[in-house]
């Protein structure tokens, strides 16, 4: 069977790249970080999805992106903000992110010998982050071809975004029909302390859009 390393951040988009995987066959390695983010719900969050659609492995990275700020969320100085998806790029956007992220999942990618990778980024119903578009994951597919050995050996690693041009309505949708169980999921920036999400930051608002849209009951627990 085929492997794919999966990134997954506990929310509604990697669990359902999870599935979308592992409906394709593969046999699914994910991979989480604890980055110095202030969600940290989404850590258990990824587990339990993890869990529920059965990887194989499930590995959980430390980093300290907080030790470099710049974001809204590895930055407790910076205010998450509420009032919905702005023009421009966000205080929420963290600065080299998925860089940093798909750069450790094709150094296991290598060590796992797997086909591909798999990234929940989506450029249609989001906040505006630079690298969730299709030029940077086709960036990223061209160094990952340079920068391994499977590459130079002619058996590129697959940098798979399989929900980069959908709606959240069709990713849930998706999702739901691929029996992912978005209870398990959190999407919040700011949840309180029993991982309630808040309703009003830009995930929140995406994701009760994408429900809605959907035509598909909202399972997040709210505080507010």
């Amino acid at each position: 069977m085929n492997k794919a390393v999966v990134l997954v951040s506990g929310g509604l988009d990697s669990a359902t790249a999870l599935a979308m995987a592992r409906e394709q066959g593969y046999a699914c390695y994910a991979i989480s970080f604890d980055y110095g983010q202030r969600h940290k719900c989404e850590l258990e969050a990824a587990q339990q999805v993890a869990r529920s659609l059965g990887v194989v492995e499930h590995k959980l990275m430390q980093l300290n992106m907080d030790d470099l700020g710049g974001s809204a969320l590895t930055d407790a100085s910076i205010d998450v903000p509420e009032e919905g998806v702005q023009d421009g790029i966000p205080v929420t956007y963290v600065p080299a992110r998925n860089t940093v992220f798909l750069s450790l999942a094709l150094g296991w990618a290598e060590v796992l010998d797997a086909e591909a990778i798999f990234i929940g980024v989506n450029a249609i119903d989001y906040s505006g982050y630079p690298d969730c578009r299709p030029e940077y994951i086709d960036a990223y597919q061209r160094l990952a071809n340079l920068a391994t050995r499977r590459g130079v050996e002619g058996r590129p690693i697959r940098i798979e975004a399989p929900l980069i041009r959908l709606s959240k309505a069709a990713i849930i949708r998706e999702g739901t029909r691929l029996g992912v169980d978005y209870g398990l999921t959190t999407s919040c920036y700011a949840p309180d302390t029993q991982c309630r999400a808040c309703g009003r930051c830009d995930a929140c608002r995406l994701r009760l859009a994408g429900f809605e849209d959907a035509g598909i009951p909202d399972p997040t627990r709210y505080h507010s």
